[in-house]
């Protein structure tokens, strides 16, 4: 077996459990597990990105960025009373 069929073995490999759900680190353990070289998984998962990213649908539209103005607070919610306050505030009612 060639070593470009080999890791294109590999890249299948990976995109099908990738599709599956599976993270590409856990597939990574998985697969030095089955004694497979740490550059051979390294290439394979270089080239299932490469595929991955060339068979990806090209956005045509940009994003839209829309503002809002929100309006001031009342001036009763901008002067909140700290905790501090508020007791000695209970203190001094009694």
């Amino acid at each position: 077996m060639s070593q470009e069929n080999y890791i294109q073995q590999l890249a299948n490999y990976i995109k099908k459990n990738l599709a599956k759900g599976y993270t590409l680190d856990s597939l990574r353990i998985a697969l030095e597990n089955q004694d497979y070289s740490r550059i051979s998984i390294e290439r394979a998962i270089k080239l299932a990105n490469e595929q991955l990213a060339s068979s990806a649908p090209i956005m045509k539209e940009k994003p839209r960025i829309t503002y809002k103005i929100i309006p001031e607070l009342e001036e009763s919610a901008k002067t909140k009373k700290s905790f501090w306050k508020k007791l000695l505030d209970l203190i001094s009612v009694k």
